[in-house]
């Protein structure tokens, strides 16, 4: 009875992912700068699954959710799933690739990225949108959570092909 309860759940938040995110909402572009000064832009993975994670280094939150992230990743790498993250609301003299570098991972991030988060809606750290292949939000998580079931379905949703 309780596998039958928890598909249930599991099944159950895999149909409220569109009312999360707005009913398939299309993920706005954006384009900012790296720490390293290089141009970068949601539309430089077009095609691809994407997770797209607004963080900032002084978040606990984040540090938390981070390695579920990648280990996500890694776990879906042949579905060539990309984290890209966009630092903001930081403290004065920040380095958010620095951070990321330090805690072992690869993925760049993006930084002063006011702006976008405002045009995302972000409230807080961490806020994690899940954008598919045709370029629509499909989850929107507001949660450190990595035990959340949710997070791998997102996944699964995000890499399916058209």
């Amino acid at each position: 009875m309780r596998t039958i309860l928890s598909a249930f759940i599991i099944l159950s938040s895999l149909f409220s992912f569109i009312s999360q995110a707005g009913n398939d909402a299309n993920a706005p572009n954006w384009t900012l700068k790296t720490q390293a000064g290089n141009s970068i832009s949601l539309a430089d993975y077009q095609g691809k699954p994407v997770i797209l994670h607004f963080w900032a280094t002084w978040c606990p939150y984040c540090k938390k959710l981070q390695p579920k992230l990648v280990e996500l990743q890694e776990k879906y790498k042949k579905s060539g799933v990309e984290i890209v993250a966009i630092s903001f609301n930081e403290d004065d003299g920040a380095q958010p690739q620095d951070s990321i570098t330090q805690r072992g991972y690869k993925f760049i991030t993006a930084v002063q990225g006011d702006k976008v988060a405002q045009q995302y809606g972000v409230k807080g750290t961490p806020t994690t949108f899940f954008i598919n292949r045709s370029g629509n939000v499909i989850f929107k998580s507001s949660s450190s959570n990595v035990a959340d079931p949710r997070l791998e379905l997102a996944i699964k949703e995000i890499i399916k092909e058209d």
